[in-house]
């Protein structure tokens, strides 16, 4: 049971930027930081699609709406990606069962990819752009110091983990009444666009 810690902590992460995950324990790993990071987390050409696609989600991921739709996109990628990586560190510890460690890690994954994808739809129903930009850059932040801190304090990291994670659906339980006014007013504007629309289709031209 001594990778479970790592294994939570880095399905928390996954949820949130699976592919800052890859990058970094393949980082670790290479570099002789870490021995728990698999062989196939350190190979060249994982690492080079790990940081193609890293950053072309650090620029989605902060753009407002693009963010939504990006992460709707990743509701699968991102739990996959925890459990193949927790896999991965469990078959590389030989202390955890793969299967056990893919559920660990795909379940938590999904769970702060819903808090993730559901905190994002809260902050598009603010008018301005700028909360989508400093939203984006902590859990950038947030991703890459957990996980660098699990590799050498994996418990301390993992308890960390759960506490953002049950903090995170607090404040998605919060907001949600709030997201559901948001999208009927949008819903009722457009209706509104419409039906306006329609009415001025019937006047006559001269």
């Amino acid at each position: 049971m001594s990778v479970l810690p790592l294994v939570f902590t880095s399905g928390w992460a996954s949820g949130i930027n699976a592919y800052a995950v890859v990058l970094l324990l393949g980082v670790f790993g290479t570099t002789g930081l870490s021995d728990e990071v698999p062989g196939a987390l350190q190979r060249t050409d994982v690492l080079v699609v790990a940081a193609v696609l890293f950053l072309c989600e650090v620029v989605a991921d902060k753009i407002p709406y693009v963010d939504s739709v990006w992460d709707a996109v990743h509701t699968v990628v991102r739990p996959v990606a925890g459990a193949v990586v927790a896999a991965l560190l469990a078959g590389e510890s030989g202390s955890l069962p793969e299967i056990a460690a893919a559920a660990v890690g795909g379940s938590t994954a999904l769970m702060s990819h819903l808090v993730k994808a559901g905190t994002r739809m809260a902050v598009n129903s603010s008018p301005e752009p700028f909360s989508n930009v400093v939203v984006s850059i902590a859990e950038d932040l947030g991703v890459a110091g957990i996980v660098t801190f699990a590799i050498f304090h994996p418990v301390v990291a993992a308890v960390i983990a759960g506490a953002l994670l049950l903090a995170g659906i607090v404040v998605v339980a919060f907001l949600a009444s709030r997201i559901r006014r948001f999208l009927r007013r949008r819903a009722q504007r457009r209706e509104e666009r419409r039906m306006a629309g329609t009415a001025g289709s019937h006047w006559p031209t001269e």
